[in-house]
């Protein structure tokens, strides 16, 4: 009767022990929600930040600069960037490290229209090319016009916000550079005026990680972190087993994306999603940080371990 009773004491102690909360943590995107950010919608939405005792909120910033600098100013923990932008943001003193990778190819490029004259890049001397964001997209651009003989000084760059498409199909521009493969190029055929697209990594420019996840440096060893980079590769492996119940995950809790657009975009962005985000190749980002170094974009070679780390 006494065992009995104690047993009887230990479970209403449980019971009356509240269950462990979950630790917040907040991740600002570097933009409104779409398909580049699926793994994190499917770990959020399959319950995997849960269940590694995260209450993760995904925030749309009302400013895509913003999310690096407010992760440094320590008003969010992790950002959601680009690997260019993290190389120059460091170089400009910004406390910034990558943590992990959603994206690891890039994504962005210089589009013509299909049934236009630009066969080749050769092609663009003397023409207007509209960009949407100066410094690294004028280095690519550079970087893909002296592959065939050319420089930023024989074409004409015209800023057109971010209206690439509209300006490319309207012919106020002749090509465009800054579009995502994923988006532009769909949007275009969409609308009934097919593009044309050249590479960068296939055009001289050295091979990146498009989208990034960035954190405060000093804050780098978080206990938070390696969870939640943990219960992001399940999403991603989820997200590459099972890519229509993913889909219907995606458009369950973003129903305003359930469209052609975003269907084309989802389609195209899935073999690009890195299935290991805390795995860091060193090489390649000592390249592409010499490759910034010769665009002028830095001002110094950068150590790997100043800008990105691999989380223990």
């Amino acid at each position: 009767m006494k065992r009995l009773a104690s047993l009887s004491l230990v479970g209403a102690l449980l019971l009356a022990t509240p269950a462990q909360a979950a630790e917040k943590l907040t991740v600002m995107l570097d933009w409104f929600v779409n398909p580049d950010h699926a793994p994190l919608i499917v770990a959020k939405e399959k319950g995997f930040f849960r269940e590694a005792g995260l209450d993760v909120e995904l925030i749309a910033p009302a400013d895509p600069n913003d999310p690096p600098k407010m992760v440094a100013a320590g008003k969010a923990d992790i950002a959601v960037s680009y690997q260019p932008q993290q190389h120059v943001q460091v170089g400009e003193g910004l406390p910034l490290v990558r943590i992990g990778t959603l994206v690891s190819t890039p994504l962005n490029s210089l589009v013509v229209l299909k049934s236009g004259p630009i066969q080749s890049i050769k092609d663009l001397k003397g023409k207007k090319i509209g960009f949407s964001v100066g410094g690294f997209e004028s280095a690519l651009l550079n970087a893909m016009l002296q592959r065939h003989g050319l420089t930023v000084k024989d074409v004409t760059l015209v800023n057109v916000n971010f209206s690439l498409s509209p300006s490319l199909i309207t012919g106020q521009v002749d090509a465009v550079i800054g579009a995502f493969r994923n988006f532009e190029l769909n949007q275009m055929d969409i609308a009934g005026h097919p593009g044309r697209a050249f590479y960068p990594e296939e055009e001289g420019v050295p091979s990146y990680d498009e989208l990034i996840l960035v954190a405060n440096k000093a804050k780098a060893n978080d206990k938070r972190f390696r969870p939640f980079i943990d219960a992001l590769e399940r999403g991603a492996q989820f997200l590459l087993n099972h890519p229509d119940e993913s889909w219907k995950l995606f458009v369950g809790a973003h129903k305003e994306l359930d469209d052609e657009l975003n269907k084309r975009a989802w389609r195209d962005t899935l073999p690009r999603f890195t299935h290991s985000p805390a795995a860091l190749d060193t090489q390649r980002y000592s390249r592409f940080a010499a490759f910034l170094l010769k665009e002028g974009l830095i001002k110094q070679a950068q150590k790997v371990g100043d800008v990105a780390v691999e989380l223990p």
